[in-house]
């Protein structure tokens, strides 16, 4: 499969060029556009229906995917996402998937499979609004970042501590664990919340902006006027 990252890596769009009869997944709605003879088919994301509902009742992600094929010769389609970044490729190998931050999933080639981390969720692992998918296979997956993105290798034994809102995905021959920043008083005044602690051999890959930190800053801008025009 031939495809192009343009316009990096502020406002990076995903161009995938399909021979006949290749298929890409995406994102529902990633699509920015696509020619005429590409043929999109709707599924349900999980093979489990378990998975599925978890995913759209829990996880607040699209629980559709859309499988895009060429017909009749090569096709062009192309893919974004909402927030403003850098898009990349992670290689997926049998031996070597990715635990990924639901939202930045954009696509994928066929023979990736794409699962919810039920026993990161079930034990409250990745709190504040945060959702991982596994990624398992042999492919390529892309993904999205909200600012631009800065990739850590980790040797065995070798650790990184990373806010939850910056975490985009990380090897999944890494361990982790959740914690709390610090004590009580860290938490609550330090304005992190939890951090999760990445041991190698692996990838981590952490974005430069903080979505959460963004909304609430807009919000301190708008608060003002909305408070202003409810009198």
């Amino acid at each position: 499969m031939k495809y192009e990252i343009k316009y990096k890596p502020s406002y990076a769009m995903l161009v995938v060029t399909l021979d006949q009869n290749e298929t890409i997944t995406a994102e529902a709605g990633a699509m920015t556009y696509m020619t005429p003879n590409i043929e999109a088919r709707t599924r349900k994301r999980e093979r489990s229906l378990l998975s599925t509902l978890g995913l759209s009742i829990i996880g607040g992600q699209s629980f559709w995917v859309n499988d895009y094929t060429s017909k009749n010769g090569s096709g062009e389609a192309a893919f974004a996402a909402a927030p403003v970044g850098d898009i990349v490729t992670l290689e997926v190998k049998p031996e070597q998937g990715y635990i990924v931050q639901k939202s930045a999933y954009i696509a994928s080639t066929p023979d990736i499979d794409l699962d919810v981390k039920w026993e990161g969720f079930s034990r409250g692992l990745f709190g504040q609004g945060l959702f991982m998918l596994r990624a398992t296979g042999n492919g390529s997956l892309f993904i999205n970042t909200f600012g631009a993105l800065d990739k850590h290798v980790l040797s065995a034994g070798q650790t990184l501590i990373v806010d939850n809102f910056h975490l985009v995905a990380f090897s999944s021959t890494c361990t982790y664990k959740v914690t709390k920043f610090g004590g009580l008083k860290e938490t609550i005044l330090g304005g992190e919340g939890l951090v999760t602690q990445i041991t190698g051999p692996g990838d981590v890959h952490i974005q430069t902006k903080n979505l959460n930190e963004f909304v609430q800053w807009i919000w301190t801008l708008l608060e003002p006027r909305v408070r202003s025009g409810a009198r």
